[in-house]
């Protein structure tokens, strides 16, 4: 951490005036000392910026150390072609947690035109991925201050970049998973810093705009409309989502009355219906398991673009459209993918993984419900799946670490943490689990999980702790083997069950 240039100053100063119960000190020895005091101070001043990180082990400049975000307003201008950049502002509301000289902010892929501080120009330069902001007066442990940064946001994808925009056929859409958020907007990227949201989209008229949350105004100016939204609940950055397209927005009711609203291409609205019509019930489906939706709305965003993956980012999920048109895939298949981004809107997304070790949280349980929903509506065996995850776990393992300790991404692959480990490997220390501590009491730390952390972020070890409360016995022993060991525990109940040698097969989607 950079040494903070008012305590040099003040150690300066202080130099200068002996306090009367130090012993005198000759005149040269003096100069000495206060030389030196000053040369420390110049050379902390003139210290380089440089990127920081709130210690991810995955992803070690993640984030940034200081200040907590409470809240971001995004303003982004579409030029009506997804291949130049957006005009776009920032503006951040934060709490400072530590005096601070600087305010490191995640941001690449974007040309920064000005940076200002509680409404003062500060100084930036950029340092790896950060854009460093030097406020014209330093900031102050728990003071309150407005960040307004004045930029561009490029759809263009740079090398070693995964995620950020993604353009599709007739625009953009999100895809921040999972450090892909500063690729768009300058933020604090890390799920352990969730805030409130609110987007202004401006689009040429015949575009359709929708972000998370719910609508907050339609503004038209001669050619051009302004298309607002807001949260209702803090959203971690990697779960932001803004979809910009020649779209039909269909609206529908969900369960006590929740507002459901799909996003598709105009186009493709009647053939994709059957499908949309589907979510309501989908919804009541995973209240009867885990409680009440955690959010103020929910819908399924259809994306004509080549992706290989579906996304729960928060109210709204991300999918290709592909996944809905593509006979090769049965309809079972493709309505346990819609829970499994469903469910993540309750593990993920309302309870957020405070590191991204712990992702195993999200990526587990739902695949765990995406798999239940198979077993109850389509006749899939939860127990065959888990048989098949079980005779691969020990590989899985060694290809791509435990459950809870994932390998390091690879270079320039960031998205390589989603390996096969935290989905099937996850949601078989969720069956282990259920195997060891019974169903009702596994049922009863599901709901009381997103019940007692909504709104909120976790740790594996807050879930072992709750898991030993609800079973009324330590388990850690049993996690701890899970987690974290190289070789797969026996299962509970199937003590016949082995590794299996691996078969060949195609490379499966990824749902993350």
């Amino acid at each position: 951490m950079l040494l903070n240039p008012r305590v040099c100053l003040r150690a300066c100063s202080e130099s200068r005036t002996p306090s009367r119960t130090q012993p005198r000190v000759s005149w040269h020895r003096k100069a000495a000392l206060l030389a030196s005091a000053v040369s420390v101070c110049l050379l902390a001043a003139a210290a380089p910026p440089e990127p920081l990180g709130v210690g991810d082990r995955l992803f070690p400049y993640l984030g940034n150390p200081g200040y907590d975000v409470t809240s971001y307003d995004l303003s982004f201008t579409y030029p009506g072609s997804n291949d130049k950049p957006l005009q776009a502002v920032t503006t951040i509301d934060a709490r400072t947690t530590a005096d601070l000289d600087r305010i490191n902010l995640d941001f690449t892929h974007g040309s920064v035109q000005s940076v200002e501080v509680d409404g003062h120009p500060a100084a930036f330069t950029s340092a790896g991925e950060d854009l460093v902001v030097t406020p014209a007066r330093s900031l102050a442990e728990g003071s309150r201050t407005r960040i307004t940064v004045r930029h561009t946001s490029d759809p263009a994808g740079g090398k070693n970049e995964d995620g950020g925009w993604v353009r599709t056929s007739d625009g953009l859409a999100m895809a921040n998973q999972a450090d892909a958020a500063h690729l768009v907007f300058p933020c604090n990227d890390h799920p352990s810093d969730k805030a409130m949201f609110t987007f202004h989209i401006t689009t040429p008229n015949g575009y359709t705009a929708v972000a998370n949350g719910l609508p907050a105004g339609v503004h038209r100016a001669g050619r051009a409309t302004t298309w607002t939204y807001r949260t209702e609940h803090p959203m971690a950055t990697e779960l932001a989502q803004v979809s910009i397209g020649r779209s039909t927005v269909l609206h529908r009711e969900g369960p006590h009355g929740l507002p459901v609203r799909d996003v598709v291409p105009s186009a493709d609205a009647k053939a994709l219906e059957p499908w949309l019509a589907r979510t309501p019930d989908q919804i009541a489906w995973m209240e009867s398991k885990v409680g009440k939706f955690p959010f103020e709305t929910y819908g399924v965003l259809m994306a004509q673009a080549s992706t290989g993956f579906e996304l729960e980012t928060q109210t709204l999920s991300l999918f290709e459209k592909n996944l809905f048109t593509e006979p090769a895939y049965p309809k079972w298949y493709v309505e346990s993918i819609m829970v499994h981004e469903l469910s993540h809107q309750w593990f993920g997304d309302s309870v957020s993984p405070r590191t991204w070790s712990d992702v195993w949280l999200n990526e587990g349980h739902a695949t765990w419900y995406e798999a239940l929903y198979a077993e109850e509506h389509a006749h899939r065996s939860m127990a065959d799946r888990m048989k098949t995850a079980y005779g691969a776990s020990d590989r899985w393992r060694a290809a791509g670490g435990p459950p809870a300790l994932p390998k390091v991404p690879d270079a320039g692959q960031k998205i390589s943490i989603f390996r096969p480990n935290i989905y099937d490997g996850a949601a078989l220390v969720l069956y282990a689990l259920r195997q060891e501590i019974g169903r009702p009491a596994f049922e009863r730390l599901e709901r009381m999980w997103v019940g007692e952390h909504r709104d909120s972020t976790a740790t594996t070890a807050d879930f072992v702790r709750l898991a030993s409360a609800v079973s009324g016995r330590d388990l850690s022993g049993f996690f701890k083997a899970w987690l974290y060991g190289d070789k797969t525990p026996p299962m509970p109940g199937h003590p016949d069950w082995k590794p299996t040698s691996p078969p060949k097969a195609a490379k499966p989607r990824t749902h993350r």
